[in-house]
């Protein structure tokens, strides 16, 4: 593998430190010290703002623009969208004879960032020495509310060290932010009122319409005068400050957006306000702990080290920590009208937009985490089904074909060798829905919203299909895989596999609905109009589809790759990455170089169809050709390798996928973080070393613990039953601490787990 970690934050098992500030670093930091809640999120951009480079960023889920495109061809979009920037509401500024704080030019001391993972907060302090050669200690503190959504929180502490005197402080509320790609602020005026120490303003997007409500009540000592204009608002007053003794100043912050406007959501504004203000800052972080304690409980992954690589692992235990953190923060269900974006709301990269990673690679960790949440992300597939099914006339097809790209359901990618080729989306969707009601048995879900979903999207695949090629069987032609590296092909293994399977699941779907509930099927039916022959065909394609296979079981990724030149993957220079930045786009699609993994992504997603012998022949072969340019990829492969007994491999690849964004792996990570990434982390633990398997009838485990770990402790929910699993070395410990018994497979073995440990020893 050509990358390499670029070390930066300090390790600890349950906190990201920064000591000391790199300005070129400004940006890693901001995405690493990202604060959510699903609802907002804001990066760790400095409260005081300044002149060192920033991504100044806070944003609300849903909030995005619309923008025209020129018209082109027939299927290609004719407009985009992509998410904005909301409401700045960590504005202020500070002045000390007549100096004002910005890091980038004053002299400062001893700084240090802490963002707390049992916490959920973040933390900064340094000492300011003026131009006079005063010393004024700062500490801000910073969260966003876990269970109240559209609450936020700052406290900046004021400690003079070596005199007394007055200091200037304004904080504020502001619309006027600009998004980086575009240069622009898209916030219309806004509307601004002031109310003894509370600050209000509502202001609407350009071009999509969108209103939000933004408040803040301050705790500010003396007296404070308000400053209104355009889009932003702000109280001033100037604090007297005694040596030796800590001032406080917190603010108390509402943002709302919910699809309401005008007169009714500044109303519901006021009163989201007034309730805000009924709770103290201290009040809101004491019960902000307790729900991050409670997630904790199921959530968390313990790593114990066994001999001298106690550094290493220590540095694999926060990175599971810090991906699962940031798991909870981006996504933890209760609205479906939000999906995963693929950088989540820690920066403007891929424009906020979630694509087929949320379904193959996000949902797994939900769905034995947070079912309830992995249920609503399949429903806001449900809910933008009519988006889907409009793309796929677009298309010069039936049925649905869900968006590479999206925040609203519609189709926002502009390129054509994405948007048009790419058939990840709907196999990946159909995936979901079918792992979703086979894990959890929600026949409710397949019945009233899965199988509707299903009959498009095999609709669409039907319609999509060619018969033809040098096999002579069905198949889809002029597509990309999820190796992008390659577009325009003909008979993509992963895409002709997904689309086998995904029109087998409808077929079987609809066949039970007909049995266990007719007349929801004939209601199904008569509004899609569905009919015997149409299933029949399905089967007959599934049945005929083309999957080129040799006699060692090697697949060939699609049509001619084998006689691709070869690229020597280690020999590309660290300095090259990312290679979009620094190839030309032409150059990457002339070689067998992989951008992630395509044949072995579907080994992983239908592992239990595959025989050990297809994993290790297809592995082997496609391994040294992947760059891993995406972020999906390393945890994939070291899942893979756990299985086949390549540890050292699994070990490597985990440390890559686990600290991708904290060791800055890609270079990229000043872009935001790779919601990816960190999802399959936490299936490189359960899925890799644990060996679970879930596609399966029931859940199988085999375990398998690296050398240098002593002990690996997880627990997943299943059915209503919480599952510890203790990895040690010659032993795995399964118990119950939640449920009724319950039966599961280990090393091929049935084993019946309960509230008594059962003890299997490792073969």
């Amino acid at each position: 593998m050509a990358k390499a970690a670029d070390v930066y934050f300090q390790v600890d098992p349950w906190k990201i430190i920064e000591e000391g500030f790199d300005p070129a670093y400004s940006r890693v930091s901001e995405s690493v010290f990202s604060l959510a809640n699903e609802t907002m999120g804001v990066r760790g951009c400095f409260d005081e703002g300044g002149s060192v480079d920033s991504l100044r960023g806070a944003y609300l889920n849903g909030v995005y623009e619309l923008e025209p495109l020129p018209r082109s061809y027939r299927g290609i979009i004719d407009h985009t969208h992509y998410m904005i920037p909301a409401a700045d509401w960590l504005a202020m500024e500070l002045t000390l004879d007549g100096e004002r704080l910005d890091l980038g030019r004053v002299r400062f001391r001893d700084f240090r960032r802490e963002l707390d993972l049992r916490a959920g907060t973040l933390e900064r302090s340094f000492v300011w020495q003026t131009a006079s050669g005063k010393e004024l200690r700062l500490s801000f503190l910073r969260f966003v509310d876990m269970v109240h959504r559209e609450r936020a929180y700052q406290r900046v502490a004021l400690t003079p060290l070596n005199f007394s005197g007055s200091v200037s402080l304004s904080s504020g509320v502001s619309f006027e932010v600009t998004h980086e790609g575009s240069g622009k602020c898209f916030w219309q005026d806004a509307r601004t009122e002031a109310d003894g120490r509370r600050l209000m303003l509502q202001s609407r997007t350009a071009h999509s319409g969108q209103e939000v409500f933004a408040g803040a009540a301050l705790e500010l000592p003396g007296d404070v005068s308000v400053r209104r204009e355009g889009r932003r608002a702000a109280l001033s007053a100037s604090l007297a400050l005694r040596e030796g003794e800590e001032t406080r100043v917190d603010k108390r912050v509402v943002l709302l957006y919910d699809g309401r406007g005008g007169e009714t959501l500044w109303q519901a504004g006021l009163e989201a306000l007034r309730a805000g203000e009924a709770v103290s800052l201290d009040e809101a972080r004491q019960a902000q702990r307790a729900c991050w304690e409670d997630y904790w409980r199921i959530s968390d992954v313990q790593i114990e080290a066994s001999g001298p690589d106690a550094a290493a692992v220590a540095a694999e235990q926060q990175g599971i920590r810090f991906c699962s953190f940031q798991l909870a923060q981006i996504y933890s269900g209760g609205s479906m009208r939000h999906n995963i974006g693929a950088k989540g709301l820690t920066g403007e990269a891929y424009n906020g937009h979630a694509f087929w990673d949320t379904e193959a690679c996000c949902l797994p960790f939900y769905l034995f985490t947070n079912p309830g949440a992995a249920r609503d992300l399949l429903l806001f597939r449900y809910n933008t089904l009519p988006q889907a099914m409009a793309r796929a006339k677009m298309l010069d097809c039936q049925g649905a074909c869900y968006p590479i790209a999206t925040l609203n359901g519609d189709e926002a990618c502009s390129l054509w060798q994405h948007a048009s080729l790419q058939l990840q989306p709907s196999t990946a969707v159909a995936y979901g829905i079918w792992h979703y009601a086979h894990v959890t048995g929600d026949r409710d879900f397949l019945y009233a919203y899965g199988a509707e979903m299903l009959l498009q999207i095999a609709r669409f695949l039907a319609s999509r299909v060619e018969k033809g090629g040098r096999t002579g069987r069905y198949g889809f032609f002029g597509v990309m895989g999820p190796d992008e590296f390659h577009m325009m092909v003909n008979n993509n293994a992963y895409t002709n596999y997904m689309g086998e399977r995904t029109l087998r699941c409808a077929a079987e779907t609809l066949e039970a609905m007909r049995r266990e509930r007719p007349e929801a099927y004939d209601d199904l039916a008569r509004r899609t109009g569905l009919g015997e022959a149409e299933i029949g065909r399905w089967r007959e394609i599934a049945g005929q589809m083309a999957l080129p296979q040799d006699e060692t079981g090697l697949i060939e990724q699609h049509d001619g790759y084998f006689d691709l030149p070869h690229t020597d993957i280690d020999a590309i220079p660290v300095s090259e990455f990312p290679l979009y930045d620094h190839w030309s786009y032409d150059r990457i699609y002339r070689s067998d170089m992989i951008k992630q993994p395509d044949v072995l992504m579907m080994l992983y997603l239908y592992n239990s169809s595959f025989s050990e012998a297809v994993k290790r022949v297809n592995y082997e072969f496609y391994e040294p050709r992947t760059i891993h340019e995406s972020s999906l990829s390393p945890a994939i492969h070291s899942i893979l390798a756990a299985e086949l007994g390549k540890m050292e491999e699994a070990v490597r690849f985990f440390g890559f996928a686990t600290r991708l964004d904290l060791d800055n792996y890609n270079r990229n990570t000043r872009e935001g973080l790779h919601v990816t990434s960190i999802a399959m982390a936490w299936a490189n633990i359960v899925y890799g070393f644990a060996g679970l398997r879930s596609d399966g009838e029931g859940l199988r485990f085999a375990p398998r613990l690296p050398d240098r770990w002593r002990r690996l402790r997880f627990s997943v929910l299943y059915r209503g039953r919480v599952i510890q699993v203790t990895m040690e070395k010659g032993l795995t410990r399964l118990m119950l601490t939640e449920g009724e018994p319950l039966t599961v497979q280990v090393y091929g073995k049935p084993c019946t787990i309960s509230g008594e440990e059962t003890q299997v020893p490792c073969p």
